[in-house]
């Protein structure tokens, strides 16, 4: 039930139980019930919508309209039923001293009061014994309740710190795992990256005699650069993952060309097509597409054989662009055509990255021999349009 109903309902009931006990009070003084007293127990309601918002405002103006309806001598009441709402949520608020002192000195001046009108001690006591219970019952379960409301959220504090604290925890691990993962790269794949650009490098010395258009000159020379460009990337991605602030630049289609050039300096024959209007990608979608294309155009010489030609298709005309590489060896030379979904980690990792942007990639052999790469990625536009430019200039 909403609050303001809640709040209406009480504020009748305190107006209705006043104006009863105005109409059948039992004054030993023989005051009557005037018009005047009905109205002052018709205000002694007004601190109740208060109560909630604020308690202890209630309960100081219920306690100074109980002292001027008292003062204008209107038959008396026990002011429990005045001060019950407020006294409750004051106690509930933590007011606790001001709460008994405010209806200690209600209780005190009306039981002392009926005593002066010719009561006996005893006879007041037994009038007030039961509105003294029942004031420690209202203020005992606003206690109760305000206990528990706190021991409540002392729980949801201590579950809200055992939360980050698991975080913190969980992000302690993942930075010490990432930081083994970088460790391990390093000593295993950066220092074979390194070897492998040094001993390019003094093959290249060794062979600094013969004619720059000689192949085996070349091959090195590509394998010299595609393993320090390798290196670079490497050491980029490590230094992310020990958690330095710059990370590695993603490689886009901008870099395609380059690519061609080393696969072509491998002696494997690769032709590059472009169709439809090229537009920017966003880096994740540029990123994902070279990398298929790299993935692709390593199988590619791995598999193919050397007389093998590698066909690249980026096509543009469609809502997103599509990636297409197929080659035309020998299908039982390829290791990966007879099974696209097993082998290594390279297909299953290109379709990973197709399927993380909402894209599609299949990859199967062809009925002729050779295999196919297929990728169809959304064309998120971006801020920039060097990469899909550098393919258009580069070939």
């Amino acid at each position: 039930m909403s609050p303001i109903v809640v709040d209406a309902v009480l504020t009748l009931l305190v107006l209705g139980t006043v104006e009863l006990m105005v109409y059948v009070a039992d004054d030993p003084g023989g005051r009557p019930a005037t018009p005047l007293a009905y109205a002052l127990g018709a205000l002694l309601a007004l601190p109740v919508p208060l109560h909630r918002s604020r308690p202890m405002t209630s309960l100081l103006l219920a306690s100074l309209l109980m002292t001027v309806y008292y003062a204008s001598g209107a038959p008396g009441f026990s002011p429990i039923w005045v001060l019950g709402v407020p006294l409750f949520s004051a106690v509930l608020a933590g007011y606790m001293r001001w709460s008994l002192g405010i209806t200690c000195f209600f209780f005190g001046y009306g039981y002392f009061a009926v005593i002066n009108r010719g009561s006996t001690p005893v006879a007041a006591l037994a009038i007030f014994i039961q509105q003294w219970v029942l004031v420690a019952v209202v203020i005992l379960l606003a206690e109760v309740v305000r206990s528990r409301r706190a021991l409540a959220a002392e729980t949801r504090e201590r579950l809200r710190m055992a939360a980050e604290e698991k975080e913190r925890e969980a992000a302690r691990r993942a930075a010490e795992e990432r930081v083994r993962i970088a460790r391990d790269l390093h000593d295993t794949v950066a220092h074979g990256m390194a070897t492998i650009t040094v001993q390019s490098g003094a093959a290249l010395r060794k062979l600094a005699d013969r004619p720059a258009d000689d192949p085996v000159r070349a091959a090195v020379a590509a394998i010299r650069a595609s393993s320090k460009e390798s290196l670079a990337q490497l050491r980029a991605a490590l230094g992310l993952l020990r958690g330095d602030e710059a990370g590695p630049a993603a490689p886009g289609l901008g870099r395609l060309p380059s690519l061609v050039d080393a696969v072509r300096s491998a002696g494997q024959p690769v032709e590059v097509e472009v169709s439809g209007t090229a537009v920017p990608l966003d880096a994740a979608t540029d990123e994902a597409a070279f990398r298929i294309l790299q993935e692709s155009l390593t199988n590619v010489l791995r598999h193919a054989g050397d007389a093998a030609t590698a066909r690249i298709t980026i096509d543009y005309s469609g809502s997103g662009v599509r990636v297409e590489i197929a080659d035309d060896g020998p299908g039982d030379a390829q290791g990966h055509s007879a099974d696209p979904s097993g082998g290594g980690h390279g297909l299953v990792g290109m379709r990973e990255r197709a399927e993380s942007l909402g894209g599609t990639l299949t990859a199967a052999p062809e009925p002729g021999g050779g295999f196919r790469v297929v990728a169809v990625l959304p064309a998120a536009p971006a801020g920039s349009a060097e990469s899909t430019g550098g393919v258009l200039q580069g070939e």
